[in-house]
């Protein structure tokens, strides 16, 4: 495995939730694998569960991680070619990441998007650079677009709690005060789209995810129809993706608390289970009495996240040593 940005990217399914729970199983099985082998772990933006899930997967398999917060552990970095660097950046991605790939084996990268410009955006042009200039295998730690690890886990966590063969899957938009990106329903609806489940994508009008990611999924308008027999709901804010008005892309069009997940929605559910990638905003996203209710997984979703990007490191390091 050269990188890891895609559903694509993991294969067969079926093998790879086979091997999340023998990973589960047996964490520290595969140790051999990393001895001698670092990881570098490149954070642009803030992170919790992402660096220690990545963190301690690395350890498990024997590897020493490095990590490497851009702009206080660094310089701060140019990302953009053709720039004239006269302003307040010291140092060029173009000569940084193969610095850093001189020091490891694998490299993971976190860089969020900028939401002001669709198109650079939705280029992954960050994370193509450390694709085209380290020569390293290159996990996204979630990029502009995408959340590969999160949507795995998410992915884990449904096959880890289902109670039918093929379980009502809802992936719910919900309010917020801040604008965010697409990168973690942009996974959840790929990786979604690629499994043995019923699939349903609810928003408001104008919230109308890529079609690369949105796929086939059914899309309902009405969040109370969408939600109703669900087993497992799934709740993420995003801002407008600009599918088909650009010019909103990134901005709030619908502040509607009423989309809010509380008691009445999941009422209309099959005693669904509920998941969040966290962090949340309690009573925004959600109300507390869904989040702390015994059918909140949001933990052990959130403890799946050690399983899922140590599945990938696992081969990322299979396929360096041969």
């Amino acid at each position: 495995m050269k990188s890891f940005f895609h559903v694509q990217d993991i294969g067969d399914l079926n093998l790879a939730l086979e091997e999340a729970r023998q990973v589960k199983a047996t964490p520290y099985a595969w140790k051999h694998l990393g001895e001698n082998k670092t990881i570098m772990l490149v954070f642009f933006n803030s992170s919790l569960r992402t660096r220690l899930s990545s963190q301690k997967a690395a350890l498990n398999l024997g590897m020493s991680p490095i990590v490497l917060n851009i702009g206080q552990d660094s310089w701060q970095l140019e990302t953009e070619l053709g720039v004239i660097m006269d302003g307040g950046k010291s140092e060029h991605l173009r000569e940084a990441i193969p610095v850093m790939a001189s020091y490891c084996d694998i490299i993971g990268v976190r860089s969020f998007a900028g939401l002001t410009d669709r198109e650079y955006d939705y280029q992954e042009a960050v994370l193509q650079q450390f694709v085209q200039y380290s020569g390293k295998p290159v996990i996204s730690l979630e990029s502009a677009t995408v959340h590969p690890c999160q949507a795995f886990a998410d992915l884990i966590t449904i096959d880890e709690y289902k109670e039918t063969k093929r379980p009502k899957v809802v992936l719910t938009w919900a309010p917020h005060p801040k604008a965010l990106p697409q990168a973690v329903p942009n996974s959840f609806a790929e990786w979604m789209n690629a499994a043995d489940v019923d699939f349903v994508i609810t928003h408001p009008h104008g919230y109308e995810l890529d079609p690369r990611f949105a796929g086939n999924a059914r899309v309902e308008y009405d969040q109370m129809k969408a939600l109703e027999g669900a087993d497992f709901v799934y709740a993420k804010n995003w801002s407008c993706p600009g599918v088909t008005e650009p010019e909103n892309y990134g901005k709030i069009l619908c502040d509607d608390r009423s989309w809010m997940v509380d008691e009445a929605h999941m009422a209309v559910t099959n005693n669904a289970r509920f998941m969040h990638c966290l962090p949340v905003r309690r009573n925004v996203i959600v109300s507390d009495g869904v989040i702390d209710s015994e059918r909140s997984i949001v933990i052990p979703e959130a403890a799946n996240r050690v399983t899922s990007i140590q599945v990938v490191m696992k081969r990322m390091l299979e396929d360096i040593n041969g």
